[in-house]
């Protein structure tokens, strides 16, 4: 799968919300001189460096359109970015997908032990929800519950969480596209979904003006899963910095397997297409949202 660099404008703006994701996570994990450090340096493994910090520049790229003031925008891109964070260690595990490599570096159970890294798991999950509800996120009680309410659903049962779930048994059970479809809108789409919903909430918007954000959210997200379908199978893993060509190993129905690569291809573009079309009410304010939706096919990790 080859790969087009991004936009200069997305580039810059990927490297700006890398380094203040960072830079916040930094902050919140200093060390303390106590028996809980190794606790703290297995989050800041996992959260420090790497990533492609896709979610927290969506809800950046959001927020930006109402004019959010920039330190709102990142302690709510730091707690979409926490969630994200502790589903990849705890999807890294033995029980789950048993991976050795994740950002191009050993996962932090290989460097740790599981013990310390479901506790860092846990601590991220519950460090997402104090975040959004410092009053330092947004000065409006109503603002940060909502952030707190939208992020709960996007990642449990009825979102991340519940497509986790639905992923482990396509290991044992023959989905068709619509199962793998709704699979994904959990597994994937439902925290991309939520990265453009808090930009956006924290612009007051109010829901029956979120129409084309969550259009524009709901395609991209089914538009980056194909894409991670067609890297698995086709992509470099030291580009890639994780191991690939799991799915299939697995024996998982996949929008690749169901659909084949070139129906998939056309399917992604088609997406991407619908995701950029959704923003048609916007001007040039909302070019980095359109540029992301084009950038999610040509990525080479």
């Amino acid at each position: 799968m080859s790969a087009t660099p991004p936009s200069t404008a997305l580039a810059d703006a990927l490297a700006e919300v890398s380094a203040e994701i960072d830079r916040q996570f930094d902050q919140l994990l200093t060390i303390p001189d106590d028996p809980r450090g190794d606790l703290y340096r297995a989050m800041r493994h996992a959260a420090i460096g790497g990533g492609k910090r896709l979610r927290p520049l969506l809800v950046f790229a959001t927020a930006n359109l109402f004019d959010v003031a920039r330190e709102c925008s990142a302690r709510a891109a730091t707690a979409l970015e926490a969630i994200h964070v502790y589903s990849l260690i705890h999807d890294d595990l033995p029980s789950m997908d048993n991976d050795d490599m994740r950002r191009g570096k050993p996962t932090v159970h290989k460097v740790f032990d599981e013990a310390t890294a479901i506790l860092a798991g846990d601590c991220l999950h519950a460090m997402a929800f104090e975040i959004l509800a410092d009053p330092a996120t947004h000065p409006d009680p109503f603002v940060r519950i909502e952030l707190v309410l939208d992020l709960a659903r996007a990642a449990g049962p009825n979102g991340m969480a519940g497509g986790q779930k639905m992923d482990i048994e396509a290991e044992s059970t023959r989905f068709d596209l619509n199962t793998v479809t709704r699979l994904q809108q959990m597994k994937t789409g439902a925290l991309i979904s939520a990265s453009v919903e808090a930009g956006a909430i924290l612009g007051r918007l109010p829901p029956e003006g979120r129409v084309g954000l969550r259009g524009y959210a709901h395609d991209l997200g089914l538009a980056f899963q194909i894409a991670d379908d067609l890297l698995d199978a086709e992509g470099d893993e030291a580009v890639a910095g994780k191991k690939l060509r799991k799915d299939e190993g697995a024996g998982k129905e996949t929008f690749l397997s169901l659909l084949g690569p070139e129906r998939a291809r056309e399917q992604a573009r088609m997406l991407v297409d619908q995701a950029v079309a959704h923003l048609h009410s916007y001007g040039k304010e909302a070019d980095l949202l359109r540029d992301i939706a084009r950038y999610v096919l040509e990525r080479d990790r």
